[in-house]
């Protein structure tokens, strides 16, 4: 059995919203570009800026940078992010945005983060613009 995706409304630089399918989440890190940019390649130790929705599959939003009116930059592929996004953004283009579906394994663990709400059971749900890399 295939498990689907959810959608998301709206293109690059537009805030999505999730549509999420009937079933479980996938069991492993999936990746889908939704737009492809035709900027440079995301590497693996460069600063990325981008914007990003971030919800539980199913649940809750629970961070996005396009209420905050700014894009959001860090390292990429070095691990000072979750593992979902270290894997699933290197190898990008800027101009990319990219539905990611991340386990808990590659999100924040079984000890998850409560602050957020998020349980250590939650598969992460982002779609991430990809705005610059440095």
């Amino acid at each position: 059995m295939t498990n689907v995706l959810p959608t998301a409304s709206g293109t690059f630089g537009d805030k999505p919203v999730l549509t999420f399918p009937e079933g479980d989440a996938p069991t492993g890190l999936v990746v889908e570009i939704l737009e492809e940019g035709t900027g440079p390649v995301v590497e693996a130790a460069r600063e990325i800026e981008v914007n990003y929705l971030g919800q539980t599959w199913k649940g809750a939003i629970f961070d996005n940078s396009y209420d905050r009116g700014d894009t959001t930059r860090f390292p990429i592929g070095i691990g000072m992010v979750i593992g979902g996004w270290d894997k699933g953004l290197v190898g990008r283009n800027v101009g990319d945005r990219v539905l990611l579906s991340i386990p808990p394994e590659h999100g924040y663990g079984l000890r998850g983060m409560p602050a957020a709400g998020i349980k250590g059971t939650d598969t992460l749900v982002f779609v991430v613009d990809i705005v610059g890399v440095k």
